[in-house]
């Protein structure tokens, strides 16, 4: 997979993500965390931020991988949640770069 493919993925994840909005809480934990509300989300990415951080301090690269990915998944699902996409945070970042 080329480095283009896999941020496009990111991109199918925001989708697949926004396709869980309203779907079956039993069938889906996405749906289930945007059911539960903007708190629990935003708990969701601070537990992962945290779990990352102390993995980085503990140089456990493994555990870096996964919760980088779980905070990464967590993070979507907070910009989903209002109505943000990774589309916006690169505009940022871009503005910010200038």
């Amino acid at each position: 997979m080329s480095n283009t493919q896999d941020i496009e993925f990111l991109l199918t994840l925001e989708t697949v993500i926004a396709s869980r909005r309203g779907a079956r809480i039993e069938d889906s934990y996405t749906a289930k965390l945007l059911a539960a509300g903007t708190a629990r989300i935003a708990q969701k990415v601070g537990e992962e931020g945290v779990e990352l951080a102390l993995a980085s301090v503990q140089g456990q690269r493994d555990e870096i991988l996964l919760e980088a990915s779980d905070l990464i998944y967590h993070l979507l699902v907070m910009l989903h949640n209002h109505e943000l996409s990774l589309a916006d945070v690169v505009r940022e970042l871009k503005a910010r770069h200038n």
